[in-house]
């Protein structure tokens, strides 16, 4: 096994009930600090702004995302979750019309700096989108294809890694004995889950899903969200959903936009059973959205 493979150890902590709350803008109580005694914070966003052109996507967001928990970005279709998703590993740097101002930093790392290197960014921050998007290539060398461009390892710790990730991805089982099939032939849930595992083959601190599930059958949609919930002891995810179920069943934390702002942000307990705004009580039982 790769010193790369030995470091990536996962570390177990358990969901805090402790509180953080954000409110409206304009509201008297403005709080998007962790106060979790156990909590560090993975990504930290501090007013920032996103446009497409002269349209403004997003309105001073700040928040501090908690390492090792899941994270959900609920609320209407348009809100704003997916631009914020795609600027924390600027995958909308190839929207021609998209800009933002503000601060994301990952750590010490500026995100916006001009000169992050963007190809190392998006290997320690990966992302699954709605559709499962396999590459027309075998499972193996899906899977294989990033550790191929970024490290530098032997065959055989390659195929130690290429193992290692699909046994993460909870689809080893079923798909070793047929890894050099293409991954195209799988079901939708297999196709998720090796896309999941092709992204964490490369080494992330941090895992993006944009609605992971929506595609799925519910059989399919129950594996991947017990995966996402073991994953949350390595990786730190941030997941777009619009299942409030869904929500509650696999975040630690949730915040709620609407119109572009974040409304509140707090426990997925606190923000499904005390909410401490209108507007998200109406949005989680269903009045609107």
């Amino acid at each position: 096994m790769t010193a790369f493979l030995k470091k990536m150890k996962p570390v177990v902590e358990s969901r805090s009930d402790d509180e953080a709350v954000v409110t409206a803008k304009g509201s008297s109580q403005i709080d998007t600090q962790l106060h979790t005694d156990d909590a560090t914070t993975a990504i930290r966003i501090d007013d920032f702004n996103a446009y497409y052109g002269a349209y403004q996507a997003l309105h001073d967001i700040s928040l501090d995302v908690p390492k090792n928990r899941v994270t959900a970005l609920i609320g209407p279709s348009g809100c704003g979750k997916t631009t914020l998703l795609r600027w924390i590993n600027r995958m909308n740097d190839i929207v021609p019309t998209a800009r933002a101002v503000g601060n994301i930093s990952l750590g010490d790392l500026d995100v916006l700096a001009n000169s992050t290197d963007v190809v190392d960014l998006r290997r320690q921050v990966g992302i699954v989108f709605q559709k499962p998007n396999p590459f027309p290539k075998t499972i193996y060398d899906n899977v294989a294809y990033g550790p191929r461009l970024h490290l530098r390892i032997s065959r055989s710790e390659l195929d130690d890694l290429v193992e290692w990730s699909l046994q993460k991805a909870a689809v080893w089982n079923e798909v070793k004995d047929r890894l050099h099939k293409p991954a195209l032939g799988l079901s939708g849930g297999q196709q998720q889950r090796v896309c999941i595992a092709r992204t964490i083959a490369t080494g992330p601190e941090v895992l993006l899903m944009d609605e992971p599930c929506s595609a799925l059958d519910p059989i399919s949609t129950s594996s991947i969200e017990d995966l996402i919930y073991e994953l949350r002891q390595q990786y730190t995810i941030v997941i777009v959903t619009h299942n409030m179920q869904q929500a509650s069943r696999v975040s630690d934390m949730t915040a709620f936009f609407y119109q572009g702002r974040v409304v509140e942000f707090g426990t997925t307990d606190q923000i499904f059973t005390r909410p401490e705004q209108k507007q998200t009580e109406d949005y989680v039982t269903g009045k609107f959205g």
